[in-house]
């Protein structure tokens, strides 16, 4: 299924459900952009969140307020809405909340796009369903969800819920960019306060810029075709990462020096000591191999993937540095 060169399909409405949040914003800027896009055929755009607020200065979005775990807060919201997308998402480790946000409201928003006829529902996941690898290259449907938190066991359910629904999921790995919180911040506070690294050959992830997700989702809003009912997909740059290459751009950002090497079992110790939250799971995410075949999406939409980690990494790295200072500020 291959978008026709220069065809968008006109849209009545966009719901950018969490459209204030580190992936809804993104999206809500590619909707926004009209490169490519006839003025006649853009769409309305409608960022859902909890808190009334401007959707981060973005011009023509309407905000609309309604939380995911209070139901009757949601009635209407997908009211003339042609396009939902789902960005917004619970990931700490509260199981009543990860079930109450990520579970019971996605069935919540489904259930008011069925009232509303909205014609396709786009849902940004996670491949952490997948649990912890290694994972070297699976395509969709090659390797079985085994969710190692309840963040990612509710996503998946939600995930299912979405698909019985003929919506569409995308499942990124690691996220960077402006906006980041988790990635990158992590990163620099496990280096800061643990100078060292697993000795031998490194590990590889799927990674992509904020942006170049967000264009994946613009692509697929603004395509005239529906992907068939239930499909997933893997996005990511379609070359995985070396963390080291990753963990040398944050040392740059925070002007560190090279860690030195220790075995793997003396790593997870010295981190277990130093940030006894860190779990075994979010520590195999970035010392272990998790990259997933990309190719249906970059396939389907027709989009180039761009230019690739160094060229992103170092457009946002000032951001970067300035949010990183500011924490070792506070």
């Amino acid at each position: 299924m291959t978008v026709p060169s220069g065809e968008l399909a006109a849209a009545r409405a966009i719901l950018v459900v969490g459209g204030t949040g580190f992936i809804g914003n993104a999206v809500l800027r590619a909707l926004s952009r009209t490169d490519g896009v006839d003025r006649d055929r853009m769409p309305r755009l409608h960022a859902l969140s909890r808190r009334a607020c401007a959707a981060a200065g973005i011009p023509g979005v309407r905000h609309v307020t309604g939380d995911l775990t209070d139901r009757r807060s949601l009635r209407g919201v997908c009211s003339g809405i042609d396009t939902v997308v789902h960005t917004a998402s619970y990931v700490g480790r509260d199981p009543q909340r990860c079930e109450a946000v990520n579970g019971e409201g996605t069935r919540a928003l489904l259930d008011e796009a069925r009232r509303a006829g909205v014609r396709r529902f786009l849902y940004v996941s996670t491949a952490s369903v997948y649990g912890t690898g290694p994972h070297r290259g699976p395509g969709e449907g090659q390797v079985g969800p085994a969710p190692a938190s309840p963040a990612s066991a509710s996503r998946l359910c939600a995930e299912e819920e979405v698909r019985a629904e003929g919506g569409t999921v995308l499942r990124p790995h690691l996220v960077y960019g402006e906006g980041d919180r988790w990635l990158v911040p992590v990163v620099a506070r496990l280096l800061r306060l643990v100078p060292a690294w697993p000795a031998g050959e490194g590990a590889r992830s799927s990674v992509i810029e904020v942006g170049d997700l967000a264009r994946v989702v613009a692509a697929l809003v603004h395509s005239p075709w529906v992907p068939d009912g239930g499909r997933t997909y893997h996005v990511a740059d379609p070359r995985p990462l070396p963390m080291e290459r990753l963990l040398a751009e944050v040392r740059s950002v925070l002007r560190l020096p090279a860690p030195r090497r220790v075995s793997a079992a003396d790593h997870r110790e010295l981190v277990r000591r130093s940030l006894p939250g860190f779990t075994d799971h979010q520590y195999a995410l970035l010392t272990q191999d998790h990259w997933y075949d990309t190719a249906a999406i970059w396939r389907d939409t027709g989009i180039d993937p761009g230019p690739g980690f160094q060229e992103r990494f170092t457009a946002c790295s000032p951001w970067y540095r300035e949010q990183l200072d500011r924490a070792v500020g506070d």
